[in-house]
């Protein structure tokens, strides 16, 4: 997958790349958000045993539902480094140089 320009995001995917970018590292990003993004930049397919199977150009990555509707700092952590090796750090790059706001 060609991760060339932020143009297959939607607005509120994009505020969700920088959120997951943000430093420092965001409190409250919603996990239905971060789902909608990750269908955006590749796959998310839930397993049997409740958990979600991430895969974002090379990487992959098993994330579990969070109990609240925010995911916690160290998920954060995880889909920054995955987002990253897929070449969204780019992305995120691109967006912030157009003015955008985090």
């Amino acid at each position: 997958m060609s991760t060339s320009g932020p143009e297959h995001l939607n607005p509120h995917q994009r505020d969700t790349l920088l959120q997951i970018f943000q430093h420092p590292t965001s409190h409250n990003i919603e996990w239905h958000d971060v789902v909608s993004l990750l269908e955006a930049a590749g796959s998310v397919e839930l397993r049997h045993d409740g958990k979600y199977l991430v895969r974002v150009g090379g990487e992959n990555v098993v994330l579990a539902r969070p109990k609240h509707k925010d995911i916690d700092v160290q998920a954060v952590v995880d889909l920054r480094r995955m987002l990253t090796g897929a070449g969204y750090g780019t992305v995120v790059e691109e967006l912030e140089g157009k003015g955008k706001e985090v």
